[in-house]
């Protein structure tokens, strides 16, 4: 079997992407008839790739960007990387500290403990959203997310924290292909191949959590997905590890749920209709 490496993920007609998720972009924001998109900027890849998409699609100054950090963990690199891309971007910005929001919050949960270092992060995510959506509120926009498609098949991000947006226009894009489109927008390599973090919590790195590196993570989507190769088939064509391959399988039917609506009871069993003749 001819083996499969990350320049074949990687090359992709990039000039096409960027036209049909540019068309995709407007055509939203047309048939929605909102005024604009609110983002979140976080100095990562995903977001920056995201943000100056929508730039070219609808223009700046239909853009209003959040940098929504938390004090007490997210790297100060990591805010002036994010500053730095709206500045090159030129659309309105406003820079808010989570801190204090969690901290009610967690103060005010009877549950509560410090070590709760996973419910906090995500806590962190939620807070976000509610933040989008009251700029969207406020200023009749729809809110832009910047998952890709690395993320969503591991399920790796927040229910109703960074997965709460209107509409995901890189989705369709692994990670390593955001990278390479990033650059070819003219977002700073510093940004485009900096190491990816959610920043729940100090010191997180999406690799070091998931414990596979994002090329893995391409390479095994791209072989089962694309390719439609067995698991079995991934492994040997890859080169990655059985074991890592079983790994995101079990992750991706595990998070099945954040990929679909809540589920309910069919209509036709509840709800019988009782006719009197």
């Amino acid at each position: 079997m001819p083996r499969i490496t990350l320049n074949d993920v990687t090359s992709i007609d990039y000039e096409k992407a960027e036209r049909v998720i540019e068309k995709f972009i407007a055509d939203f924001l047309e048939s929605s008839g909102l005024k604009g998109f609110v983002i979140g900027i976080s100095g990562g890849v995903d977001s920056a790739t995201a943000y100056f998409l929508a730039a070219k699609a609808v223009g700046s100054s239909r853009l209003q960007a959040l940098i929504m950090h938390d004090s007490t963990v997210t790297p100060k690199e990591d805010v002036e990387d994010a500053k730095m891309l709206a500045k090159i971007v030129g659309s309105p910005l406003h820079i808010i500290d989570i801190a204090p929001i969690v901290d009610v919050y967690t103060s005010t949960i009877p549950i509560y403990e410090p070590s709760d270092l996973v419910p906090t992060g995500n806590l962190r995510a939620r807070i976000r959203m509610s933040l989008l959506y009251y700029y969207a509120n406020k200023l009749n926009y729809a809110v832009l997310g910047t998952g890709d498609r690395s993320e969503a098949f591991l399920g790796y991000f927040t229910k109703y924290g960074d997965g709460g947006v209107d509409l995901l226009p890189i989705a369709p894009l692994l990670k390593s292909q955001v990278r390479r489109l990033a650059v070819r927008l003219g977002v700073p390599e510093k940004v485009a191949f900096k190491p990816s973090s959610p920043r729940l919590w100090a010191g997180q790195t999406a690799e070091g959590e998931l414990g596979i590196s994002y090329d893995q993570v391409d390479l095994v989507i791209y072989a089962l997905e694309d390719l439609g190769l067995s698991p079995s088939q991934v492994s040997e064509a890859t080169g990655v590890p059985m074991e890592i391959v079983n790994r995101m399988l079990t992750m991706n039917r595990a998070t099945t749920h954040k990929r679909s609506m809540p589920p309910s009871p069919s209509l036709k069993d509840v709800v019988q209709y009782l006719h009197i003749s």
